[in-house]
């Protein structure tokens, strides 16, 4: 096979050629992936830099495309038919088939009226991605009903396990281990709390650095954060890291070993089973009065189910990721994280924080090399005891800001339209030009990934 990364690809004039009726026309035994057939005539004919010019492609940029199909032609050569920027787009690869085929995510440069194959998307990678989240998606459990859960359980302790000939009151609940409680502790002390951010003279600076910790501390890039620790070393302060301790400290007090946790059957949330990728998905926030303590085995299925929500997110956000570019309007990074804290009750909830990056043409369109600039979106969710249900969606594009809150309340919705005035002087007090700034009724359209089955195996 030819290098594919130094593979050049000359576009062809005309739409795309394949067309209900070349199916048919098709040899008995002749795949979808070697089709003969005749190059479309000059009457149809565009330039390649018209075709550039309308998939907005600048000379250099770098763009991700689908391969629909791998064709041959009479002359021996061969022609991919790529999906680009919501459009298709033939190309011709001469001679050299390169190791590619239908259904790849390749990365393509334009060297002026050509395009350059630079690479494709790591099969391995992709497909150890896709399964790991298959594998998880139906054992997530609520990380906001496991923390009410955890610490119903610093307070009532756990039951242990029923031994028989054992009189009831040597099975009654006891409290939790030494390290399991130290891990507990630890963890809610580090959340963020209510009024972490109250306003303030020169709070700004201290505000910005909770919250980085707070993104940090998310558990999203736990493992990254690990191996960054130095040798000898402490491990880092981390949601899911902090779970693990928990879990290995259940593990020791019953005197097992850590790949006994491996064998367990994760507890999953209903409202994740019905929709596993749908983020950000409120939970309803309800006062968690005292319950009976709850035993170790059902705690560590729990714990199981909290981690397994954690590295969704994670595989969730690779995911994402790496489609960038392979649609119009998608962005070139995703992260979807989960951000816990505590009420001024003492009672843990979520914070749901859907955060992109998309690349976008800058305004100088004068320019032949026109430089790209980023626009940053976040949205934001999650449930207050008195305001209810609130959705943050911010854009941000230096210098430009702009921004539209939901409320499902009416009283809320009202309290914040009086408050919206404060909110746009304060964001031109940063040096931030506000272009839209509303508070509307209800939520806004909820997004839920789709995955293709050639990237997941739903029995897995």
């Amino acid at each position: 096979m030819p290098d594919i990364k130094t593979m050049p690809m000359k576009l062809n004039g005309g739409q795309p050629p394949h067309t209900p009726a070349d199916s048919a026309s098709r040899q008995p035994g002749q795949s979808q992936n070697s089709t003969s057939r005749e190059v479309s005539g000059p009457d149809i004919a565009r330039s390649a830099r018209q075709q550039l010019a309308q998939l907005k492609i600048a000379n250099r940029e770098i763009a991700l495309a689908k391969v629909a199909e791998v064709l041959q032609r009479k002359d021996g050569g061969h022609e991919l038919v790529l999906e680009l920027k919501g459009r298709s787009l033939a190309v011709a690869t001469g001679n050299r088939l390169p190791d590619i085929t239908a259904g790849d995510l390749i990365k393509i440069m334009r060297a002026g009226n050509e395009l350059q194959l630079l690479g494709k998307l790591a099969d391995g990678q992709e497909a150890s991605i896709a399964r790991a989240l298959a594998q998880r998606l139906p054992w997530q459990q609520n990380l906001q009903t496991g923390l009410a859960q955890l610490l119903n359980a610093m307070n009532t302790g756990l039951k242990g396990e029923p031994q028989p000939g054992k009189l009831p009151s040597a099975n009654m609940a006891q409290p939790l281990p030494p390290a399991a409680t130290q891990a507990l502790e630890s963890l809610f002390a580090n959340m963020a709390k209510a009024n972490s951010l109250q306003p303030g003279a020169g709070k700004s600076d201290n505000s910005a650095a909770l919250v980085k910790q707070w993104l940090a501390e998310s558990g999203l890039f736990a493992e990254s954060r690990l191996l960054q620790t130095g040798t000898g070393q402490s491990a880092p302060t981390d949601f899911k890291l902090a779970l693990a301790r928990i879990i290995t400290s259940l593990l020791a007090s019953q005197g097992k070993t850590p790949e006994a946790f491996n064998r367990l059957t994760p507890l999953a949330s209903p409202d994740l089973m019905q929709a596993p990728l749908q983020f950000p998905k409120l939970t309803t926030s309800l006062s968690q009065g005292k319950s009976e303590p709850t035993s170790i085995a059902l705690t560590l299925r729990m714990l199981a189910g909290m981690l397994n929500r954690i590295t969704v997110n994670q595989l969730h956000s690779q995911t994402l990721s790496a489609r960038a570019s392979a649609e119009p309007g998608t962005p070139i990074n995703t992260m979807l994280i989960e951000i816990p804290w505590l009420t001024p009750q003492q009672e843990p909830r979520m914070a749901q924080l859907r955060m992109e990056q998309y690349q976008q043409e800058g305004a100088d369109r004068n320019q032949p090399e026109r430089k790209t600039v980023s626009e940053w979106r976040l949205n934001l969710a999650m449930d207050l005891d008195y305001a209810g249900p609130l959705h943050f969606e911010v854009a941000y594009r230096h210098p430009s800001v702009s921004a539209q809150i939901w409320a499902e309340k009416q009283t809320t919705l009202r309290h914040v339209n009086e408050e919206l005035p404060l909110l746009r002087q304060s964001l031109a007090d940063l040096g931030l030009e506000v272009t839209d700034l509303e508070c509307r009724r209800g939520c806004p359209r909820q997004i839920e990934t789709r995955l293709e089955h050639r990237l997941v195996d739903t029995k897995a």
